[in-house]
């Protein structure tokens, strides 16, 4: 059955409901709650919306740790609720794209319950148990999470395997019964009318024969498992059997989470012949200006320097570039916010910055996605406390490098994680400047960024100048364009280190985008004048002069 390419046209709006909007006042955002939002994200000009987990689950990672794939958490509503989002998102035009998290399970899975009662449970081969070896674990690879991928369990005297928290068990996808599994739940939820998928760490399913032992410095205590672990020996057949009896009998979207992979292995899943997914999440550019010393891997607070950032950018877009499909993001539930990390939220900036980051993004190919509150321009919130945290990979983090290892003092921890920890991305939506920001009229899950009287939504909907409407712009901008949607790409200038400027060509147009990356006023002659400015973060155009945080696309025929 041959289906269209619409994806390839969309917009994506992510919600990560928990902190989008309450509609009964428990603090927890919930399914009426978007229900009531659909018209705002319709407003956007977004055409598709990815809906963070919510399926039942002990909430031990928010939701990644599901216990029933076929039934709503109780916080978040009911089926009934579900079903009427659903409806009301079609009827106005927004298709409902899922998460699919079958890399793991929650512990309070009834597969897992089952699992764990003896070796020669029906479910036992459902996950990956495996004997100590020498009295310890099976083998040294570390969690995403901070510590041992293993879990002992006194019970049968194995260890299992958990990828993240222990409370996340690794399904075992070498068992076909478990790959069933999957596809009957895939199915529960098309045949709903749900419209995709995004599938969290999809390459991670196929682990390796023989679990070897990762590569580790002598400093470190365990390897790192996504370079032993991700895009293993079957993913592509697993994938392509997800295709074949699920995915090619349903007109979808597909997007596959996968950290640690490079675009030669994004185009053996999305290529164009491929039948596996449509588009890959990649972490190149978010991986970016981590920590000198390993060890404490991703936990830093240097800014991402833009030769290293444009480098990063352009090798996805032009080695996909006709071959598989992008997806353009800066920020998510998982990483801290856009402008916070890839620009500046000074007050004084933070309007020309936001936009500025808009335009750099969306006018590249590929699928761009619009993370909640990322169209407002919403910052980092800067926490200064370790109490004010609540995301478990920080809380483990900083126990581990702080109190455990003492290989950096807590000062610094704190700075890292004030600029990296998820929780930046997880503070409630920020609807208008009354009390808790609109998000809800009792006390909210987690606290709010205090900036919300300066940034929200009602003061921005009605105001042209704002983030918001120019957002709307750039959306508009590619959805009437095919040189946007498609174009080739061509970086300019890779070692400019304040200037992002490249090129996108189709037929016989040409599009040039220029974006300056600091608060300096900087000079650059790419013959702009000769074409014509279609969006620009400023009133003016001063042509060869590029302002602070000035972004500007001119089209050329």
């Amino acid at each position: 059955m041959a289906y269209s390419d619409w994806w390839k046209k969309s917009v994506v709006y992510q919600v990560y409901p928990r902190s989008y909007q309450d509609s009964n006042g428990d603090g927890i955002g919930d399914l009426p709650g978007l229900t009531s939002r659909l018209p705002y994200i319709k407003d956007l000009g977004a055409d598709v919306i990815w809906l963070n987990p919510i399926y039942k689950s002990p909430d031990k990672d928010n939701g990644y740790d599901i216990s029933d794939y076929r039934s709503i958490q109780p916080a978040y509503g009911t089926m009934d609720d579900f079903d009427k989002m659903l409806q009301e998102a079609h009827v106005l035009g927004l298709k409902i794209i899922m998460d699919l998290v079958v890399n793991h399970t929650s512990d309070q899975n009834k597969w897992f319950q089952e699992s764990k009662k003896s070796k020669d449970n029906p479910y036992r081969d459902y996950y990956i148990w495996r004997d100590p070896v020498d009295g310890h674990a099976p083998n040294n690879w570390g969690s995403y999470f901070n510590g041992s991928t293993w879990k002992f369990d006194e019970m049968t005297g194995q260890y299992y395997l958990h990828l993240f928290a222990d409370g996340q068990p690794d399904l075992n996808w070498e068992n076909p019964q478990v790959r069933d599994e999957v596809w009957n739940v895939m199915r529960f939820w098309l045949d709903k009318g749900v419209d995709g998928f995004r599938m969290d760490v999809i390459n991670l399913i196929s682990k390796p024969a023989g679990l070897p032992d990762g590569l580790k410095a002598s400093n470190e205590k365990y390897a790192d498992v996504g370079k032993v672990v991700a895009d293993g020996p079957r993913l592509n057949e697993f994938l392509q059997e997800m295709n074949q009896k699920v995915l090619s009998k349903y007109d979808v979207m597909t997007v596959g989470e996968m950290p640690d992979s490079t675009p030669e292995d994004a185009i053996k899943y999305t290529g164009l012949d491929s039948h596996e997914l449509n588009m890959v999440f990649q972490f190149d550019h978010v991986g970016l200006a981590g920590n000198p010393d390993q060890r404490l891997g991703k936990w830093n607070d240097v800014p991402i320097k833009l030769v290293e950032l444009k480098q990063s950018l352009s090798k996805w877009e032009t080695e996909l570039n006709g071959k598989g499909w992008n997806s353009l993001y800066w920020n998510n539930h998982d990483q801290p916010r856009a402008v916070s990390r890839f620009a500046t939220d000074d007050p004084k900036y933070r309007v020309k910055a936001a936009k500025m980051l808009g335009t750099t993004l969306h006018m590249m190919q590929g699928t761009p996605y619009v993370y909640e509150g990322e169209e407002l321009g919403m910052t980092n919130v800067h926490y200064t406390k370790l109490s004010q945290y609540e995301d478990l990979e920080s809380l483990n983090a900083y126990h581990e490098f702080v109190d455990d290892e003492k290989i950096v003092d807590a000062d610094s921890m704190l700075k890292y994680l004030s600029y990296k920890s998820r929780d930046n991305a997880r503070t409630p939506m920020q609807w208008d400047e009354n009390k808790n920001a609109g998000f809800t009229s009792g006390k909210p899950w987690f606290e709010l960024n205090p900036n919300f009287k300066e940034i929200n939504a009602r003061d921005q909907i009605e105001d042209s100048k704002s983030v918001f409407s120019y957002y709307k712009k750039l959306i508009d901008l590619r959805h009437n364009s095919d040189l946007i949607v498609y174009g080739d790409y061509e970086l300019l200038d890779p070692e400019d280190e304040q200037v992002f400027a490249y090129k996108r060509r189709y037929n016989d147009e040409t599009l040039l985008v220029i974006s300056n990356f600091t608060k300096e006023q900087v000079t650059r002659d790419y013959c702009q004048s000769k074409g014509k400015l279609l969006i620009g973060n400023y009133d003016d155009d001063l042509d060869m002069e590029i302002r602070p945080y000035e972004s500007k696309v001119y089209l050329f025929r």
